[in-house]
């Protein structure tokens, strides 16, 4: 049963349990790397990662929008790149956010790819969520998103995705929250959808992540 209601572009969440909520801060923890290096391992690294938290962000954002989830998680945590039977479950799980709550993650994918500062939106975000008790870890992971982000241009779909994905997930807890505080519906907030993104860095699992195709 769906978890929320719509008032035209508004998604306003129903509270949220609170087994679910408490995935959320766990679902932004990935390993960022946090060295800079001009070379191929780094670019591979974050769009191995950003690939990672977008499926595990819709995935956890399609329980919180229907209410339920898996008694095994274990294979969401994993942290190694993702193939295979678990990259299947997660996509499979991801594929159940409902079309209305799906339209959240890719208006703000879109609106971070069209604006001059989607590293300085992306990066410190990213970073301070996957490090929330390592200051120092967290100050140099924001360096390499920042600096991937504003030197690969190709790289900038897959951040972005992880950040959209990742963020509307956050905004969603703080929305069931306020609608649990004070009685009243509050929406999720989501900036301006914009246009999609050209086929530069757009790649397949974003294509079938964000139903493009």
């Amino acid at each position: 049963m769906e978890r929320f209601t719509v008032k035209g572009h508004r998604v306003c969440p129903l509270p949220v349990p609170g087994e679910l909520a408490d995935l959320v801060p766990r679902i932004h923890e990935v390993d960022w790397p946090t060295w800079l290096d001009p070379g191929p391992r780094m670019l591979r690294d974050v769009l191995d990662l950003s690939r990672l938290l977008t499926a595990r962000s819709l995935a956890a954002l399609s329980w919180l929008a229907l209410g339920d989830q898996p008694a095994d998680l274990d294979w969401l945590w994993t942290r190694r790149r993702l193939t295979g039977p678990r990259q299947e479950r997660m996509y499979g799980a991801a594929a159940a956010v409902p079309d209305p709550v799906l339209a959240l993650v890719v208006a703000d994918w879109t609106w971070v790819l069209g604006t001059a500062y989607g590293g300085r939106v992306t990066a410190p975000y990213l970073a301070g969520a996957a490090y929330p008790r390592v200051g120092h870890q967290a100050a140099h992971a924001t360096m390499t998103l920042y600096q991937t982000y504003d030197r690969h241009p190709d790289a900038r779909p897959a951040i972005a995705a992880a950040w959209a994905a990742s963020r509307v997930t956050a905004d969603w807890c703080k929305a069931a929250e306020l609608h649990a505080a004070y009685g009243s519906e509050a929406p999720v907030f989501a900036y301006p959808r914009g246009a999609i993104p050209a086929s530069t860095g757009l790649r397949s699992w974003m294509e079938r992540l964000f139903r493009l195709r």
